[in-house]
């Protein structure tokens, strides 16, 4: 009998200690928890001619940035999986490849027609699925919808899986469904309190549904079971500081900044690393509080090291926030000229909403607020279209919302708040009387 993974599927490997190993591993990933890199390096120890433990640890290089980590690991992979794999696991290697060499529509079809086929291999279907997935950075309007179609075709496989409750919450808590999204991804994390995901899911139902204290309290309870290092550990404490910022607790939130957030604490993915720092100083920034202008260039320096260049319009949107706060207009030509000669080139499926965010986030720090309510009226619906959460895109909204209110345009800004507090009843008004003054 083949040894197999955590689903049932079969592994091309003679190794107990190797798939073991890979087993461990792949729940580790899963869970966004520390540890994952040693046990998969310990799988390929133990077989290293695996290549599904290779590519795993590919996958894990990339979201770091490791580029040319990822894409010799995915090489490798394909080498040996080539002379050893079935058709699944040639499959799998190649869908993960493909989205460790950027090339997101070609990973996304891979893996849509991989899951057809083997919807419980979970590694391939954790792809498409989430914030920062393929579905959410296809520039897709309604990739929100596309995300819970996808969990709820292959809901059967899973029963009470504990990574696939949560993911599957998740989608149904960004797509609208936030009640049963909430029940459904806090029954994933009873089932696996070790699941950073699992906690960071409850957090946006928690956000969406207006559960400012319970949020808080998860992440006091939770966060000291969570090494810093953790892939999350920064971006859950962010949750918290926007909680903060909810009850106009601008001291709280910068004390959570320079404590997991800034450039010189944080040990976060890239990605983390650019939008919890930028978007959290602009926020601070719009809604009436002082933030230390160090703050701003130490984190400025820094996004220009990690994204000098970017094809990721959430990378383009948050860079531009540094170059708008810190008035570098060099920089902010340069980002939007880029953003530009991609739309001009058929390049940019996110579409003309991101070119327009660039120009509104610029009016916005020079005070033009009027300009700034020009930009974005026509495509705050388009806003999906860059990606991440709803959580992370609120800031545009939110961006909108002080424009209108500093341009004179209060009973517009209040119609606009009061949908919003009609979503999270439990809300309160402190960062807009802030914002207001």
């Amino acid at each position: 009998m083949p040894l197999e993974d955590r689903y049932g599927l079969p592994l091309s490997t003679s190794s107990h200690e190797s798939a073991s190993a890979y087993r461990e591993g792949v729940d580790l990933l899963l869970a966004g928890w520390t540890g994952t890199a040693e046990v998969l390096e310990r799988a390929i120890a133990a077989d290293p001619d695996f290549a599904l433990a290779h590519i795993a640890r590919g996958r894990l290089h990339a979201f770091y940035q490791q580029g040319d980590l990822a894409r010799q690991k995915a090489a490798l992979a394909r080498e040996l999986v080539a002379k050893r794999g079935d058709d699944r696991e040639r499959s799998h290697v190649e869908t993960l490849a493909l989205a460790i060499e950027g090339r997101p529509p070609e990973a996304l079809a891979s893996a849509l027609k991989h899951i057809d086929t083997w919807p419980r291999d979970a590694v391939v279907l954790s792809l498409p699925l989430g914030a920062f997935g393929l579905f959410a950075f296809s520039g897709m309007a309604d990739h929100d919808q596309a995300r819970q179609d996808l969990c709820e075709r292959v809901a059967q496989h899973y029963g009470e899986d504990w990574w696939f409750l949560t993911l599957y919450g998740w989608a149904m808590t960004e797509n609208g469904n936030v009640a049963r999204g909430r029940a459904v991804t806090e029954r994933g994390f009873s089932l696996r309190r070790q699941n950073a995901h699992a906690a960071h899911a409850v957090l946006h139902a928690m956000f969406e549904d207006g559960s400012i204290e319970d949020a808080d309290r998860l992440v006091d309870e939770w966060i000291p079971t969570y090494d810093r290092a953790g892939i999350l550990h920064g971006h859950i404490l962010w949750h918290q500081a926007l909680g903060a910022l909810e009850h106009g607790d601008a001291a709280r939130a910068l004390a959570i900044y320079a404590d997991v957030l800034q450039p010189s604490a944080t040990k976060a993915p890239p990605l983390n690393i650019i939008s919890d720092s930028a978007s959290l100083l602009w926020r601070l920034s719009a809604y009436g509080h002082a933030v230390p202008k160090p703050l701003w260039v130490e984190a400025d320096a820094t996004a220009q090291e990690l994204f000098p260049k970017s094809g990721l319009p959430f990378a383009d949107v948050h860079m531009a926030l540094f170059a708008a706060a810190t008035q570098d207009r060099d920089a902010l030509a340069a980002r939007l000229a880029m953003v530009e000669q991609r739309l001009s080139d058929g390049k940019l499926p996110a579409g003309p909403v991101v070119p327009a965010i660039c120009r509104a986030l610029v009016a916005f720090a020079d005070e033009n607020y009027a300009a700034c309510v020009r930009e974005l009226a026509p495509v705050l619906t388009e806003v999906v279209r860059i990606g991440g959460s709803h959580a992370q895109r609120e800031l545009i909204e939110d961006t909108f919302l002080v424009a209108l209110m500093r341009s004179g345009e209060l009973p517009r800004a209040r119609s606009l708040l009061d949908a919003r507090l009609h979503r999270r009843p439990s809300l309160r008004d402190t960062r807009w009387q802030a914002a207001m003054a």
